[in-house]
Order: structure tokens, then sequence, then C-alpha cells
């Protein structure tokens, strides 16, 4: 049987390195029709992951195209430019007035070493318009020091699983934020130094019957689901991730946490495998969701928590997730093969 932790790091090094696409036609939209409130602002993008509002002066939002290891600027009027190449593996991105920074996944299973020039598991900067590029913090060497989920790394000289595979990145007053998801941590890091420290690193979830069965981990020692962070936004004085939950149903869960700590204010529980995460002042949450095993296609769903109720609206495959000027924005058709991509805009009335 192969366990959930061997699970969970093949289906984020999937979505990582673009290894396990799934089929949909480069002219695809999103559900665009007026009374869904879902519409299409970009597309023709490959393999958009990391989703960042433009920050200061700057307009629109900035996309990692994980498959063509491209960083990208979207206007507002759906223009792209790329601003940066020679990525490959780029997963998530972030903004400040003045620098967008990005995040470079990790070995994925098949030994494939994404990253470039720039190598894996790297945190890069660089100014607005792809100048100034410079790698500010080697995630990768962090993880094999200070392993903060204390999970063993090598068995007879091979990695057991995923050591280090940033997914997602965030900028705020407090530094930037990092979710990792082979590491299973969120790390801090400075902008400014690239110093790095550990900020969040939950235990394995056995929340659900599937996280407390014998192959739930091929880690020796480690009991559970392996957390897997996927999405990281900061609001007000918290800290708000999505962790995966080795892809177990209903062992996702998204937290709340002090930013200035890492204390843990709020858990919200049984969710499925998601991969983003946004939160409003009101308390309203939301989390994006591929959801690998859903047959037919294209699968994918946001999910909607305000006041404990939960409602749903249909965006297939989406991962970033962006709340910007009180509009919810994500990136869709996030698996469905180079220029099939989109950044869409999910109205509230969207959600049912």
């Amino acid at each position: 049987m192969v366990s959930r932790r061997r699970a969970a790091a093949a289906s984020l090094a999937a979505l990582g390195t673009a290894a396990a696409l799934v089929a949909a036609p480069a002219t695809s939209t999103a559900a665009s029709h007026s009374g869904d409130k879902i519409t299409v602002l970009a597309q023709g993008l490959d393999i958009p992951f990391g989703l960042a509002k433009a920050r200061g002066h700057h307009r629109g939002f900035v996309v990692a195209e994980n498959a063509s290891g491209e960083v990208t600027r979207v206007f507002k009027s759906g223009r792209t430019k790329t601003i940066l190449t020679g990525v490959p593996g780029v997963a998530g991105v972030a903004a400040s007035p003045h620098r967008v920074f990005a995040v470079i996944g990790g070995p994925g299973p098949e030994g494939g070493v994404p990253g470039g020039s720039y190598g894996p598991s790297r945190l890069i900067r660089m100014d607005y318009h792809g100048g100034h590029v410079k790698v500010i913090a080697n995630l990768l060497r962090y993880e094999l020091k200070h392993n903060p989920d204390g999970q063993v790394q090598f068995v007879n000289g091979q990695p057991v699983d995923a050591l280090s595979n940033p997914f997602a990145v965030t900028w705020s007053r407090f530094g930037l934020f990092v979710a990792d998801g082979g590491a299973n941590d969120v790390l801090k890091v400075n902008p400014r130094t690239g110093k790095v420290s550990t900020f969040f690193a939950p235990h394995a979830f056995r929340n659900v019957p599937a996280c407390r069965a014998p192959d739930a981990n091929a880690n020796p020692g480690t009991k559970g689901c392996d957390p897997v962070a996927t999405g990281v936004q900061v609001l007000g004085n918290s800290v708000f991730v999505s962790f995966l939950g080795a892809e177990a149903p209903g062992a996702g869960r998204v937290y709340k946490l002090n930013a200035h700590n890492g204390n843990v204010q709020h858990v919200w529980k049984h969710m499925t495998a998601p991969t983003g995460v946004a939160a409003r002042r009101d308390g309203t949450v939301y989390f994006s969701q591929v959801l690998f095993e859903q047959a037919g296609g294209p699968p994918g769903q946001i999910t909607r928590i305000s006041s404990g109720h939960r409602m749903h609206a249909a965006v297939p495959m989406p991962t970033g997730l962006l709340l910007a000027n009180g509009d919810l924005y994500s990136t869709a058709f996030s698996l469905a093969g180079p220029g099939a991509g989109q950044v869409v805009k999910v109205g509230e009335h969207s959600f049912k």
C-alpha cells in the first residue's frame, strides 16, 4: 500500500513540478457566465500556482507559472507581462511595494531538479521589472540543518521523502512567510537579509481514520498524516495557513496563528486537500481544493466558511487565492497543461 505521506509528497511534487497534468483545452475557460459571477481576468498561463497582489504604485497581480518557469505580471485589463524567465518549478509569489519574491519547489519524486541556475528550494527576490534578481534563502539547507518537524530525513543515505518543497509565500510587515510542503512547516524569512527561522511546525494529523492507519506514514517513528503546508496569508496580526493533510479525506486543516509568536488562535478542520487560503477581517475564510482523486473533470472548488457555514464555488483546479480590494481572485486550471491556466475573479454569488 502507498502511505499517505508518500501520496501527499507525490501530489505536491506533481503540483510543484507539473509532473501530473490533467488534459484540458488551451481555450478552456472557467465558469464565466454572468449568473455564476466567476469571470476570467487572464488566460493562456502555463500551470499558474501562486498569486499575489502588486503593491505600492504598481497595479494588478503577480503569478508564478510553474511549467514555463516564469514570473508574470497580470494587469487588470488582462494583459500579461513576463518579468522573469528560467525558473522551472517556481511555485509561489509575493510582493512588497518595491520587490517581488518567488519560491522554487524542491526535487520531485522522479529525481527532477527544478530552479534552473537558481537551484531547488530557493527563495529569490527581484524588482517589478525582473531586474536585480538574487537568491536570498536556501530553504533546503535550512531543513537539513534544523529539521523543524523532527522527522527522520534519511534511511541508508537516501531521503525518506520530500525534504523541502516550498509551495507558497506571502509578504507582510512581519517579514516573509513560506509554506514548505515537503518540510511540513511554515518558515519566516527576513526579506532584506534572507535570514530564515521556524515559525510553525505542527505534529502529524491523526484526526481521521485514514491518518490512524498503519500505512498513513512511511517515515520511521512518525504516526499520522503529514500536514503538508500549501497556502499562507497574513491578515492583521494573524497568519492563515492551509495544510493538505496528506490528501486524506477530511484530514486537511486551516490554522490561524499569532503573527508574532506562531501560537494557534483557531483551527478549521474536516477539509480534503486544501491548496490555498484567504481570509477576511469579518472572520470569513476561503480555501481552494484541486480535489486530486475526483473522477471526471475538471475537478476543483473554493470553499467559503462564514459563521461556521460552508458554501462552495465551482472553480476548476484552483490553487493560489487572493483577496484584493474586497474581491476574491484565484488561479484556475492550474494543472490543465501549458497555456490553459487562468486568473479568475470569484464573486460572492458564485458560492452555493
